[in-house]
């Protein structure tokens, strides 16, 4: 059985001493699931995130990361210093980054070659557009994104990459993919993940769902049988929502 993980990317939201609230709040909810639970926090709210989930079962996560240790890389962050700092995880190659900040498959597949060297978990955004999906080459396109963001990493690193499927015609919009859609792109993944290594490694790589998941729909989308999770955005900003979603996973 795989390990469910709920993970909340904050995005661009939240102070330090907001997110050091919300995690006291969620504290209860991940200190009686049997999941994983982890939050993704701006890079100044990790040391009061920190600082506040000590002691309780939420893991702390950065939103992105450098592939280089150090240099001359102005307004970056290196999976030293989070590693130093306590950080387990990094979203790598979210649709955002890739849309926005001219992230691309090669870039993740460094960071996430970095990450694993570092002993912190990769969790690796793939995902479709719109048109993408309408023209039908959804499928081609994410098979093709695992690939190259899994490039050169052997068997036994991989097992600890998480993939995270978020369609990008359903982040931010409220629209969201029923359960089956989301079941069979993650299945899709799975499939890739089976060509690139075998059936064994495949069954045991967390994939996550990412598309507007939200406390009214997790419960369905959580019981497909290829979904393992989910990255969480703006149900994540809420304690109340969060907690009944990390209820849902178990």
């Amino acid at each position: 059985m795989r390990k469910k993980m709920i993970a909340g990317n904050w995005k661009m939201n939240n102070t330090p001493a907001e997110g050091a609230k919300l995690v006291q709040d969620i504290k209860a909810a991940a200190d009686a699931a049997t999941c994983d639970v982890v939050v993704c926090t701006p890079f100044v709210c990790l040391p009061s995130a920190l600082e506040a989930a000590k002691g309780s079962h939420v893991q702390v996560a950065a939103q992105n990361m450098h592939y280089e240790d150090k240099g001359a890389f102005t307004g970056e962050i290196s999976s030293v210093m989070l590693k130093d700092m306590g950080v387990t995880h990094v979203v790598l190659g979210h649709s955002e980054r890739r849309e926005y900040f001219a992230e691309s498959d090669q870039t993740v597949n460094l960071k996430t070659k970095k990450a694993l060297m570092e002993n912190i978990v990769p969790i690796v955004c793939v995902g479709e557009s719109l048109e993408q999906r309408e023209t039908g080459i959804a499928f081609d396109w994410i098979r093709m994104q695992v690939k190259l963001a899994l490039l050169g990493i052997a068997k036994e690193d991989v097992k600890r990459v998480v993939i995270a499927y978020e369609p990008i015609w359903a982040i931010g919009t409220g629209k969201t993919a029923t359960d089956e859609q989301a079941n069979e792109v993650c299945g899709v993944i799975r499939s890739a993940l089976k060509e690139l290594y075998d059936a064994e490694t495949a069954d045991e790589m967390r994939i996550l769902y990412g598309g507007s998941m939200n406390a009214k729909n997790a419960q369905g989308l959580l019981a497909q049988s290829d979904i393992d999770g989910g990255l969480i955005g703006g149900a994540s900003l809420k304690a109340e929502d969060f907690s009944t979603i990390i209820g849902f996973a178990g």
